[in-house]
């Protein structure tokens, strides 16, 4: 995970799914062990990821603490308010600016106020072109998205700064160089343009600004709401269009431009891409102006625009807002020159052999092979073998390809078990049969059974076991079956029945045990004999101990006897003495 970069994933959340590549317009996405992240060098950071991703491991890098730290440093810190804030949060201006001076910013400012600029200085380039495509530069994902991945666009872009950098300029010729500027808005591709414009400190999303006041601010009614609270230097007007879906061409006609100049409008990065393919801007020969946005819908459809209302409200809520002014001024009062480097993505070339090489890497042998069905993220298989080359994907992408090695493991498996296995669907027919089964069941029909592709497929188990009904009771209870030495005329079996869907495929595993059985209840006959016959010598060998014993017994007391009258005589020979 690459934290410094404004998009990164929690592994531990990344499932397999592969739903950021399919959203991912660039195919910034890295696959290493099942788990996506992302590439930063390829990123334009859109955040079509972070919105795709089902279980919410796509995060944007918090920095919020780098606010805070501007706060801390006691600095005076000013807050440039994107227009669309007034879609997103229910409070009225002086209520927004009271909540966000409670968090400890000096001032808040619209960036509209640069849009404004922004407008009129784009209205004077145009009027005063005879020809060309003009790209607006107002949105940083577009401006990346040419800059990495059609950079021969690049002179088309308008050499100005966007309403974010022009507002930072205008704040810090009014208030001094030395102020801080933090950018609140729905856009993560602010969080590199802070880099690449040195012209404000921080970007946050309105996401993280409804988790600061939520941590900051307990109780919302506890906060001053000083009704002198307001927009300083002074409130926007048309610029505050920007963020809706042909704002800025709505700013340029009231600014007014020449009627043959063409203003169009292209919302979203795929259909901005669509738009640019074959397009030679040197054939161009009249003036044409594409106000170019990212997101769907513009602006309020934004990444972290943070509302669950209505889109249709959000953007009734933000044309409410727009103040109309009279006259707008021909000449732009603060302008940001603006020069875009380039940094196109290259990308590596491959032979039609390496292809094809990284293609049977997958399983796809043949053009037919090539189901092209979008599982990986890609829309081709060859994409995704250019991916494998790359170094960026991996071969258990392939939806397809792991099925047929899951299926060619389970059948080998099966196959070479000297059980019988065997599975049945919900009408008891068979769905797979290995040739134990088959050798063990089908008698006399083995070898039509075995001749056929399908073996025993479609087969009525009812016509090939005479226990079919252990089947049924599975298949309708939901519960496993395990019958030991079950006894079917002359044989017996353990069956072990299970689930494998309940109430639609049920399988089995049926071991003959007949063999095995007479060969225990043989040795248990031995067994009894030996025994038997142990038993016999042990007590033929007691009965001659007991014998023995009596004999030692008997010639022990006659010797004792013998000791006795010996002893006897010598006595009474002493006494006489």
């Amino acid at each position: 995970m690459d934290s410094q970069y404004p998009v990164y994933t929690l592994v531990n959340e990344c499932h397999d799914c592969y739903k950021c590549i399919r959203e991912c317009p660039v195919k910034a996405i890295k696959i290493e062990d099942g788990h996506a992240s992302v590439i930063p060098s390829k990123c334009v950071a859109c955040g079509n990821c972070v919105k795709a991703c089902p279980s919410n491991a796509k995060r944007v890098r918090t920095d919020i603490d780098k606010v805070k730290n501007l706060l801390l440093a006691q600095k005076r810190v000013f807050v440039s308010l994107a227009p669309s804030w007034s879609g997103v949060f229910d409070y009225s201006p002086y209520k927004m600016i009271s909540i966000l001076k409670r968090l400890g910013f000096a001032e808040v400012s619209e960036t509209a106020l640069g849009a404004q600029e922004v407008s009129i200085e784009t209205a004077k380039m145009l009027n005063n072109a005879e020809k060309g495509l003009f790209i607006s530069s107002a949105c940083p994902v577009i401006v990346d998205y040419i800059r990495l991945y059609h950079p021969e666009f690049i002179d088309c872009i308008t050499p100005i700064g966007s309403p974010a950098m022009t507002h930072a300029k205008i704040l810090k010729e009014k208030y001094g160089d030395d102020i801080s500027i933090v950018f609140i808005g729905p856009c993560i591709g602010k969080k590199n343009e802070v880099k690449y414009a040195g012209l404000f400190d921080v970007a946050l999303t309105f996401e993280e600004l409804k988790m600061w006041i939520n941590d900051e601010i307990v109780d919302i009614a506890s906060v001053n709401f000083d009704k002198n609270n307001a927009f300083v230097p002074y409130d926007a007007n048309e610029g505050a269009l920007y963020p809706i879906d042909g704002g800025m061409n709505e700013t340029l006609r009231r600014i007014g431009i020449r009627r043959d100049i063409q203003l169009m409008d292209v919302c979203g990065l795929n259909n901005f891409g669509r738009a640019l393919n074959n397009l030679n801007p040197e054939k161009i020969d009249s003036v044409i102006f594409v106000e170019a946005l990212a997101c769907e819908g513009g602006c309020v459809g934004g990444p972290c625009i943070s509302t669950d209302k209505a889109g249709i409200s959000v953007v009734s809520t933000i044309m409410t807002h727009v103040k109309d002014r009279d006259n707008i001024p021909k000449e732009p009062e603060t302008v940001v020159p603006y020069q875009i480097q380039k940094g196109k993505i290259v990308h590596s070339e491959y032979s039609l052999e390496e292809i094809l090489k990284a293609l049977k890497r997958i399983g796809k042998h043949t053009v037919d092979d090539e189901l092209n069905c979008g599982g990986c993220g890609y829309a081709t298989c060859r994409d995704l073998a250019k991916a494998l080359l790359d170094g960026d994907a991996e071969t258990s992408m392939c939806v397809s390809y792991m099925r047929k090695i899951a299926m060619r493991k389970a059948a080998a498996l099966v196959r070479c078990m000297p059980a019988a296995v065997v599975m049945v669907d919900r009408n008891l027919n068979i769905l797979e049969a290995n040739d134990s089964f088959m050798k063990m069941f089908s008698g006399d029909m083995y070898e039509i059974f075995k001749a056929r592709p399908d073996g025993m497929n479609g087969a009525a188990i009812d016509r090939i076991l005479s226990f079919s009904e252990l089947f049924k009771t599975c298949m309708n209870s939901g519960k496993d079956l395990h019958k030991e030495r079950y006894a079917v005329k002359d044989r017996l079996y353990d069956i072990s029945i299970f689930t494998i869907e309940e109430n639609e495929i049920v399988g089995a595993v049926i071991t003959d045990v007949t063999q095995s059985e007479t060969n225990r209840e043989k040795i248990a006959q031995k067994a009894h004999e030996v025994i038997s016959k142990n038993i016999s010598i042990v007590q033929e060998i007691a009965c001659l101990l007991g014998e023995h014993m009596v004999e030692t017994e008997t010639l022990l007391s006659s010797i004792a006897n013998d000791y006795d009258d010996k002893d006897s005589e010598n006595d009474s020979s002493a006494n006489k003495g």
